[in-house]
Order: structure tokens, then C-alpha cells, then sequence
């Protein structure tokens, strides 16, 4: 470990936090990096900084403390060194594990195409953690914004986001369309590209699915949650998307095959229960029910499906059994993105590859108020960056008056994953209390108001951190 980092010394009483047998080993004054970030950055960074020494306080009551330590990137690196994200920076949040952010402008003229997704990709934070619950009181523009609860596990690595692009008329993509023309002649596909095409590569893997699920199922599992759903584009990317849903599920059987059941095992085994002498093109009619138009060759596939799960869990898994299971389903993409609406309280924990996921998550935000209240959180297997999920918003920084409710909620995620559960359960608390009393922000105050609210109270950005600091502090002194 270095002393400073961008010339800035460490915090003389502070300790990094350490990762062993799989777990943070977190002291009492872990010493966690942050970035200010653009824009609005500065107004809710000192506002959520309030928020979370307040909440540490009133939990351990001064036995433990964040020592808190700046690091640079976006415009503020750019102006002090030169670089919009310093090898420092990087370097530091590796060494200390876990960082929180404000948000980011996107450079101008080249360079870094976004400082989020190299942040995400260099660190390797593959997973995109996004919870989204409707607080009581806030506006919203479905009828029942109490329904949702979901938490999203996006893939953050790969996918479209992997950047492998030629623009139209290179020669870079002429040569990659005549390589791809060729190949679909000597297959003797009638497809061709046409070239005045520009070209993306979508990357999706084995290894990057599969760590994506397995850390959605262990989190339903740590958290009583009843469903993982895959959401994906199967139906027309089979080999990119669709292998997501497969590899999702064929983890799923082979990691935590005692705790979780498939959708169409349930169907099996609920099958086999009302009828359970009844042969096995009975239960395959069940499943399937394009059956009496499928081909022989088919219907033989899912008879032998019905079957092997017979055979391979009908003791560990039917009588009943089955129900109290973590259910693994999957949904295509654009049903999701209607039943989130229709019917959002069906869906529990997520995991979509990353441009879906990206849909997804800003479609549920939008159901409890916005991207101002949706917390999030880029987190690998030893480090996690948490960050609220709206832009820099520039018109409006330095004025006292953006919400800062995301990056509060992103630090109740950051002491979640460290620990922490009594600061993360302060932070909530106290955030739900002071929206019930209509002390907000002008962006809700105006969504309020317009819905008919009375008794509406407009507070500044520093003042709302005020109100919550105040909420969490009766509380405490209630709770005794």
C-alpha cells in the first residue's frame, strides 16, 4: 500500500479493508475512496457524506467510523492532472476494495467512451446491482407502485458494451463484411450484409453468464427471495442471448440443484402430482403445449426431458417439494419490459445481459420516481464501486437543489455488502421517513404537487440531508 495517492496522503488513523475466504474483512475505520463526481456531484456528495457519517454515529455509536479519502476522475482529474481517469485512482480503489461515486461526465473528443464502463471494465465489476423498491409517498406514474420490488443483477462486461465496432466506409469494415459474406456463401446462407453497414461484435460467455447467475441465486437464496428470472432475447439472438438463458439455467442444475426447480420442472412435477400414473407423453403434453403440431422428433425430445427430470429429482423434488424451491424462470426482453408494469410484483431478483439490463433498470426506476431514488452498485468478487445511476445534470450543479437521494441509497447498498446492515437500515428508514412527510426536493416537490399533494415542504439539497439526518436521529432516540 502507498502512502498517497494523485499526491493526496492517506488518512493517518484509517485501515483498508481486506478479502479473505471469500469475504470483506471490514475494520472500524475502513479508509473508503471517493469520487466526487461531476456537475450536481458536488451538491449530493457533501449531502450524502452527512447522511452516512450521521447513520455509522447513530449505529455504533462512535465505535466505528468511515475515513473517508478522494480519488479523481471525470472533469476535476482532468483539470488537476491532466488524465480523465489517473492510474492513482484505479490504483487506490483496487487496493481499498470498495469506492462510492457521484456521476460522471462522458469525455468529449475521444479518448475513454465512458468513464463508468471503464471503471467497470478495468476493475472488473461485472455485476450491475440494482435494486429497485417504491418508498410510500413518492409519485409515480403507474396505479400500483407498491408492487415493485426487484432487484437486478445485470451482466456489466460484455454484451454490445464490449465496444467492438467499425464504423460504415472503414476499410476495417469492409474487410470484416466481405470475411462475413464469404463465409455465409460457402454455407450456403442467402444472407449477406450489405456494406455500406457499420459493424458491432456482441460478446457473451460461459464465464461471464454464469458468475452474473451464480451471484443472483446466492442473493435470492441469502435473502428468502422465491424467483430468479433470466431475461434475454433468445428468440431471435439464439446464440448470444439464448446461450444466456441455457448457461444461466445449466447453472443453475449444477451449483444449487438442491435449492432451486426450473419452470418446466415445476411443470413436471405439478404434472406427476395430479396424475401420477399417468405415462410420460402425459406430462410432456403438460409441458408443451404446441404438442399435437410438433413433429415426432420433438415430441421424443421432451418426453425424454420429462423423464430425466422425473428420474433425476422427483424424490429430492416432487411430493410438494418443489414449491419450496427457488423457482429459476425466464422471460424475453420485451414481455419483461411490459409485464414490469402490468404485473411487477411477479418478479423478485433479475439477471439480463448488459444492454437489457440497462433498459430494464431505468424502466423500474421510472415506476418509483426516477433515476433520482434508484440506488446502484458495480460490484466483482473482491471490489465494488457503488455509484447513484443519473448523469451530472450540469445546468443545475453548485445550486443546492438536485436530489440526492440515489447516491444516499447507493451508500444503504454500500454498507449492506460490507456489513454494515444497521447503517444501510438507518440510511432506508430515515430516507422513507422524511419523503412520508413531504419534506423533498424541488423534482419531487413538483411531481407532488402536481399529482394534488398538500402540505408540500420544498427543501435544498443540504436541507433534505438535514431532514433525514434529523429522522434518523428521533428514531434512534425512540428506539432508545
Amino acid at each position: 500500500m502507498k502512502s498517497s495517492y494523485n499526491h493526496a496522503p492517506l488518512p493517518a488513523d484509517g485501515q483498508a479493508i481486506s478479502f479473505a475466504g471469500g469475504r470483506f474483512q471490514v475494520p472500524n475505520h475502513p479508509i473508503i475512496p471517493y469520487i466526487e463526481g461531476d456537475g450536481t456531484g458536488r451538491d449530493i456528495w457533501k449531502a450524502a457524506r452527512r447522511v452516512f457519517d450521521a447513520a455509522v454515529e447513530v449505529a455504533f455509536g462512535g465505535e466505528r467510523r468511515v475515513r473517508w479519502y478522494e480519488v479523481f476522475a471525470g472533469e476535476k482529474a482532468f483539470r488537476q492532472f491532466g488524465e480523465w481517469l489517473p492510474e492513482d485512482t484505479l490504483e487506490a480503489i483496487k487496493t481499498f476494495r470498495i469506492a462510492i461515486k457521484g456521476p460522471l461526465t462522458t469525455p468529449v473528443g475521444g479518448g475513454i467512451r465512458s468513464l463508468n464502463v471503464a471503471l467497470r471494465q478495468l476493475l472488473d465489476l461485472y455485476a450491475c446491482w440494482r435494486p429497485v423498491q417504491y418508498l410510500p409517498g413518492l409519485p409515480s406514474p403507474v396505479k400500483h407502485p407498491e408492487k415493485m420490488n426487484i432487484v437486478i443483477f445485470r451482466e456489466n462486461t460484455e454484451d454490445v458494451y464490449a465496444g467492438i465496432e467499425w464504423r460504415e466506409g472503414t476499410p476495417q469494415a469492409q474487410r470484416v463484411i466481405e470475411w462475413l459474406n464469404e463465409r455465409l456463401r460457402e454455407d450456403k446462407n442467402p444472407k449477406q450484409i450489405r456494406r455500406d453497414s457499420g459493424i458491432g461484435i456482441k460478446p457473451i460467455s460461459v464465464t461471464g453468464t454464469q458468475r452474473l447467475v451464480r451471484r443472483g441465486i446466492r442473493y435470492a437464496l441469502d435473502h428468502g427471495r422465491k424467483t430468479v428470472t433470466l431475461v434475454h432475447k433468445g428468440n431471435i439472438m439464439k446464440f448470444t442471448e439464448g446461450s444466456f438463458r441455457d448457461w444461466g439455467y445449466e447453472l443453475a442444475r449444477r451449483e444449487f440443484r438442491r435449492e432451486t426447480v426450473t419452470e418446466r420442472e415445476s411443470w413436471i412435477l405439478e404434472s406427476k402430482e395430479r396424475q401420477p400414473n399417468a405415462g410420460l407423453e402425459v406430462h410432456a403434453r403438460a409441458v408443451e403445449p404446441g404438442w399435437e403440431m410438433a413433429p415426432e422428433a420433438f415430441r421424443r425430445k421432451i418426453v425424454e426431458e420429462v423423464k430425466a427430470c422425473l428420474d433425476s429429482i422427483e424424490l429430492t423434488h416432487g411430493r410438494g417439494q418443489w414449491k419450496t424451491k427457488l423457482l429459476i424462470n425466464d422471460r424475453i426482453a420485451d414481455s419483461m419490459l411490459q409485464q414490469i408494469l402490468t404485473r411487477a410484483d411477479e418478479y423478485e431478483v433479475v439477471c439480463t445481459p448488459n444492454l437489457n439490463g440497462d433498459y430494464l433498470s431505468d424502466a423500474c426506476a421510472a415506476q418509483i420516481g426516477g433515476l433520482g431514488l434508484a440506488p446502484g452498485a458495480n460490484i466483482g468478487d473482491e471490489h465494488g464501486v457503488f455509484e447513484a445511476t443519473h448523469g451530472t445534470a450540469p445546468k443545475y450543479a453548485d445550486k443546492d437543489m438536485i436530489n440526492p437521494s440515489a447516491l444516499i441509497r447507493s451508500g444503504a447498498l454500500m454498507f449492506e455488502f460490507l456489513g454494515w446492515t444497521k447503517v444501510a437500515e438507518r440510511i432506508e428508514a430515515a430516507l422513507a421517513a422524511t419523503i412520508a412527510q413531504r419534506r423533498v426536493t424541488y423534482d419531487l416537490e413538483r411531481l407532488l404537487v402536481m399529482e394534488g399533494a398538500t402540505g408540500v415542504q420544498r427543501l435544498s439539497t443540504s436541507a433534505f440531508a438535514g431532514a433525514i439526518i434529523e429522522n434518523m436521529q428521533v428514531a434512534s432516540a425512540t428506539i432508545g
